[in-house]
């Protein structure tokens, strides 16, 4: 078996994808093998990384074409079901790595012995560089990962859902764990990352800042207002759906529906970003999630969250409402 595998979704990211496979190169041993999993490009992608897979390219490469464009979640899946490795790590198509980086990883998770790390990693925003922590307080410790969910009113582990940000023991993919929601456009990772949360044994926080995420990317869904931005509504809804099954429910709830909360405040707040229909559905499906949630938690929460956010989330509250009121 090989010792790791690392599952690398491109889509139309031309631009970006040399510095990927040459920081892939400079991370490549002869037990590792990268997964390029081109989810149906448009631009000069596919060619790219044909010459990476071929004899005398990336070491290890191996491309995988979907035949159909499924998004980034989809795109994962594909890698890990093809993955080989004792375990598992992430990296995405627009991004890169300082060189050695997956060693490094790989020595920590073998030195602790837990399901997962996590890592730090470096938010690349033009020629702006800032290191983002991981917000969990002891490094090198093994620990449960539901200890690291809450409290809901602080930024937690659950809040730093990056896939890439890690390495992963193959037994979570053998238990069901490493899957994504097919389909999900945007917010795939926090569905995941609170299943990692809930059902993992153990993990640990270990530094390590050696993934430089580009932020600012044109082709990014986090730069796009159509319609694919509102799937984080079904994503939360996930969260919320599996978290109110969970044994801990009363616990774990009032992190998930601020978390919740918060996102839709964001994405409201800043509604002008969007075309002007998708504006209207998510002030619509942002109302409607709103109504689903767990009242008397989402009363509790709204009490404690700062006015201004309090105050738009009441207001959509009360056309959920009036809308309900009015259907009836």
């Amino acid at each position: 078996m090989l010792t790791l595998s690392v599952v690398v979704p491109f889509y139309n990211v031309q631009t970006y994808a040399p510095d990927v496979l040459k920081s892939l190169e400079l991370n490549a041993r002869d037990d590792f093998e990268f997964l390029l999993v081109d989810d149906c490009s448009t631009d000069g992608t596919p060619e790219l990384l044909e010459r990476a897979a071929a004899a005398g390219g990336v070491p290890g490469a191996r491309l995988i074409a979907r035949g159909t464009n499924g998004g980034l979640a989809t795109a994962r899946n594909t890698g890990l079901d093809a993955a080989r490795g004792r375990y598992i790590a992430f990296l995405d198509g627009d991004d890169w790595l300082a060189p050695g980086h997956f060693a490094r990883t790989l020595a920590a998770i073998e030195a602790l012995n837990c399901d997962f790390v996590r890592t730090d990693h470096v938010r690349v925003t033009g020629r702006a560089r800032t290191v983002q922590r991981v917000p969990f307080g002891p490094q090198d410790v093994v620990a449960d990962p539901r200890t690291a969910i809450g409290p809901a009113e602080r930024s937690t582990s659950v809040d730093y859902p990056y896939a890439w940000a890690g390495m992963y023991h193959r037994r979570l993919l053998d238990a069901g764990l490493l899957h994504f929601t097919d389909g999900l456009r945007t917010a795939e990772d926090r569905p995941w990352i609170w299943r990692l949360h809930r059902e993992a044994a153990s993990f640990a926080a270990v530094g390590s800042a050696g993934v430089f995420y580009r932020r600012g990317v044109s082709t990014s869904l986090t730069q796009i207002g159509d319609e694919r931005q509102l799937d984080f509504i079904r994503a939360f809804d996930q969260v919320l759906s599996e978290t109110a099954q969970d044994r801990e429910a009363g616990i774990l709830l009032p992190k998930a529906v601020r978390t919740y909360c918060a996102i839709i405040a964001h994405h409201v707040g800043s509604i002008e970003r969007f075309e002007p229909a998708v504006a209207k559905k998510l002030r619509s499906m942002s109302a409607d999630a709103l109504r689903r949630m767990p009242q008397k938690v989402l009363d509790d929460v709204l009490q404690a969250m700062d006015a201004e956010r309090s105050v738009l989330l009441r207001r959509l509250r009360r056309r959920s409402g009036l809308a309900g009121a009015a259907a009836r």
